[in-house]
Formats: structure tokens, sequence, C-alpha cells
């Protein structure tokens, strides 16, 4: 609260900025000193429990029985104060208004009889006369009080602010702020900077009210920070978000296609031809359940994954300038800065503990869509469809050439290239399609595996994994939105 008043107020200027840096607010109650030392804008709990058994109500005692003492008609009043601990209350409140008001305007009152006189009506009328001046308020802070282990209020306070800067485990202050009425002592403010030399110590004009005025400002706060919450969860319970990412989720299967095409011919499609030249698979019908393996092995691999972060965080960008639409004057209207509920900023935030992860943004059951599209199309360019494009590949010869040609004369073509794939051909004959044709022939077919997949994509995803993609992007966007939401806080300077 001290924090929130001082971020509004005129006098001090603070600012938001201070919120970014360490701040050690000591607030001199009545009865307990509190200490709070936050940083980043929260309060950082220490080991001492911040509080101490010191206010000033001891200095008002204090100058309670000294104009007792000073008083002609001390037993009269000690009586009444036996009797009536209203009255002793009434006294005691006029002493802490007097020493305020002294100590609001020290230099006045060196000048100038600070006192006031108390008229008590209990039974016979008696008069007590307070004063508060130079030597008094010297005796305030150094008179040594057995309900203070024979210390001074000056010996405490001081001994407790060395406590608390051994116990603040992060960087030291850079600002004291002082609130209660008592800190218009400018001794106190000197006592500050003794133990605290790096830091700037300011106080408020009224002091005494700062936690009062901060705790106004605070349910105000509060009351907006709802409002804004609010109206964001409209946002998120409207199917604003869901129609954002149905327009654009055929962007993101061509990207996600684009980007993991190549590697899978790399990684999988080659490796199998290589097992298949060196005759472990036996058979060219074999592959494609060797290659259904392989793709899904390979999908599941980090490298696979790392290859989905860049396009799915690219396609999440024009997602987030959407939104941006929507959330930007909500933004405005409840005075937050419009990057609190920016995705993109979101994105790229590594402080934040929920995050829209893009390697999960697929599936399982996407996951065995790409499956399925790739093997088909991977199968059917390298083998032509059969097999006959892979072994008439390259520098496989006459021999190799004329064979096919004669089986395709004598057999039939459809026979023949059913035959192919069952048959098991030499490994000799397989040595002579060299490595190097193979990848040529990757090169060759790159762009149509990737035209062929997208469009393999667009006509085999069904509406319910269509559905079930929008609904689960969408699900983790909106979560995203209100996690954000739940740690804005309307800036208070």
């Amino acid at each position: 609260a001290a924090m929130v008043s001082a971020c509004q107020s005129r006098h001090l200027q603070v600012g938001y900025d201070i919120l970014k840096k360490p701040v050690l607010v000591v607030d001199i109650g009545s009865s307990t000193t509190d200490f709070a030392y936050i940083c980043g804008g929260r309060e950082v709990e220490m080991r001492t429990a911040g509080e101490v058994a010191l206010g000033g109500g001891i200095m008002d005692e204090i100058l309670l029985e000294e104009s007792i003492r000073n008083s002609d008609q001390e037993d009269r009043i000690r009586k009444i104060f036996a009797e009536s601990e209203a009255w002793k209350n009434y006294c005691e409140f006029a002493a802490r208004r007097l020493k305020e008001k002294y100590y609001s305007d020290v230099e006045y009152w060196q000048q100038n009889e600070c006192r006031e006189t108390i008229r008590i009506y209990y039974g016979e009328m008696a008069r007590l006369t307070i004063r508060m001046n130079e030597e008094i308020a010297a005796r305030l802070v150094s008179q040594k009080l057995e309900k203070l282990e024979n210390r001074s209020f000056r010996q405490v306070f001081t001994e407790s602010l060395k406590d608390v800067r051994e116990n603040i485990t992060g960087e030291q202050p850079e600002l004291l702020f002082l609130t209660g009425g008592v800190s218009k002592l400018k001794l106190i403010r000197g006592w500050c900077r003794e133990v605290f030399p790096e830091a700037v110590v300011i106080t408020s004009l009224e002091p005494e009210f700062s936690v009062s005025r901060g705790l106004a400002w605070s349910g105000r706060i509060d009351e907006e920070v709802r409002e804004f919450r609010e109206e964001l969860q409209e946002l998120v319970s409207s199917s604003i978000v869901e129609d954002i990412v149905r327009d654009r989720i055929g962007d993101l299967y061509r990207d996600a296609v684009e980007s993991l095409a190549d590697p899978i011919l790399k990684n999988v499609a080659a490796p199998v031809f290589e097992q298949w030249r060196n005759g472990e698979i036996r058979r060219l019908s074999e592959t494609e359940g060797i290659m259904r393996d392989k793709i899904a092995e390979y999908l599941h691999t980090e490298e696979a994954r790392e290859l989905l972060v860049r396009p799915i965080t690219a396609w999440l960008k024009p997602i987030s300038d959407a939104l941006e639409e929507h959330t930007l004057p909500i933004c405005v209207r409840h005075h937050v800065p419009y990057t609190a509920l920016s995705l993109s900023s979101y994105l790229s935030a590594s402080d934040i503990d929920l995050k829209i992860d893009a390697k999960d943004v697929f599936g399982v059951q996407d996951i065995t869509l790409l499956i399925d599209s790739i093997i088909s199309i991977v199968i059917g360019l390298i083998c032509g469809g059969s097999g006959i494009a892979l072994v008439s590949s390259g520098i496989a010869g006459v021999l190799i050439g004329a064979a096919v040609s004669l089986l395709v004369l004598i057999l039939g073509k459809e026979w023949m290239e059913d035959a192919l794939l069952k048959m098991d051909i030499p490994k000799p004959m397989r040595k002579m399609i060299p490595k190097s044709s193979f990848e040529r022939r990757m090169e060759s077919i790159s762009s149509t595996v990737k035209a062929n997949l997208y469009e393999s994509l667009e006509k085999e995803k069904n509406e319910e994994i269509t559905t079930r993609m929008v609904r689960e992007i969408s699900t983790q966007i909106e979560m995203c939105l209100t996690r954000m939401a739940e740690v804005v806080e309307i800036p208070l300077g």
C-alpha cells in the first residue's frame, strides 16, 4: 500500500520504474515498525519477519510523562488517568498530534512555541499543557526505557535497520521509503542513511496517510484489474480465437510440410534405400512397412520436433497480430501496456512459466496422418508407383534396362510391376545402382514431394482432425491469454 501511494504521489514523482528496483519500505506505526523489502514490484519475505515492537507510541508516552511531571496538577492528573483510561488515551493522542506538528516544521518551531493545553473534565476540571522543543525532541529518541530493555528509541531503530540489511538476500535497496507520522523526523532519515548509505531516503508530505491512501488506490486498481480480466474472459469465451486459428490452419500444414519433407527424404528414405541396396531388406514391397516405422520414429525425435519450432512460431505471428485487434482495445480501455496481452512478446519471453509450445502443436493423430501421406508419396515417387523408377535409375546399365523392357513386353506392365516389387533382386544387381544416383533422385523429387504431400493433407485430413487441431491450439492460446491476464497489474505511475 505504501509503494502504491508513493507511485501515485505527485510530490515524490518516483514513477512506475521504481517497481523494477529494490526498495525498502519502513512503516513506523504507533506500536510497531514494519520493514518490507520489495523487488521487481513484489514483496520478498525477510527472515526477520519484517516487524519490530517499536513505534511512535513510545515517544508519545515519553512526551506525555514529561508533560505530567512538569504540571502543577501532577497528582490530580495521575489520579484521573488511573480512573479513566479514555482521558489518558485522549491526552496521549494529543501528545502525538503535537509531536507530529513539531516534526512537520522543526525550523519554524525553533523560533516559536509549540504547545497545547488540554482541559480535562473529570469531576473538577484539570489542565495539562504539552510542549515540544528541541531539548524535549532529543529526549524522545535518546531516553532509555525499561520496556525497550534499557535501550533508547534510536538504538532499537538503528539496530533493527542493521538487522534488516544483514537479512536481505538480494540486492541492497536503492530507495528507502518512510511512512508513518514519525518519519517526518529528519533524525530518522539520517539514521537510515547511516545504515543504507547507497540508498535514496524519501518520505511523502503527509507520511501518516501513506498507507491509507495506498489502500484506497489499491482498491481502485483491484477493481479496474477485475473489470479488465472480465472483459478478456468474454473474448476467450467467444469464438474469436477459434475463428482466427481455423482461417489459418491450412498455412500451418503447408509450413510443416515445407520443413519436414527434405529432412524425411534425407534421414528416412535414403537410409531405407541403403538397407535395400545392401540386401538388409529383401523385397521392395517390404519398404512400405519399414518406411512407416522409420518415419514415425523420426517424427518423434528431438531433431524433427525442433524443425517444427520455427515454422509454427512464424505461423503464430499472424495469429498474434489478428488477436491484437481484439486485445489492444481492452488494454487501452484499462490503461494496461498492450504488450501484456501480446502473444508475440509472450512467445519470446522466458520468464513466464506457461508456454504455447510450438513442438506440441501436432498431436498423435496428426503425426499418423503425416506418416500415411508421406509414405504413399515417397514410395510412389521413389519407386514410380512400382519400384521401376528406383531400379532403373542411375547407371544400371543396358542389362537392367533391357531386362525391365523385356519383362514388360512379355508379362505386361501391371503384372511385372507387382512381380518386381515382390522380387528378391540379387545383391550384385542392387549394388549396380549407385548411392549418388539415389541422392540426385531425392533432390529432383523434393519439390514434388512437398506439393503432393500438402495436396494429400488437404484432401485426406477430415473435419474431425481439423476441428480438434483448431480446438486444441485455440485452447492453448486462450490459456496463454488467461495466464498473462492473471499476472497483469495496472501501472501505478
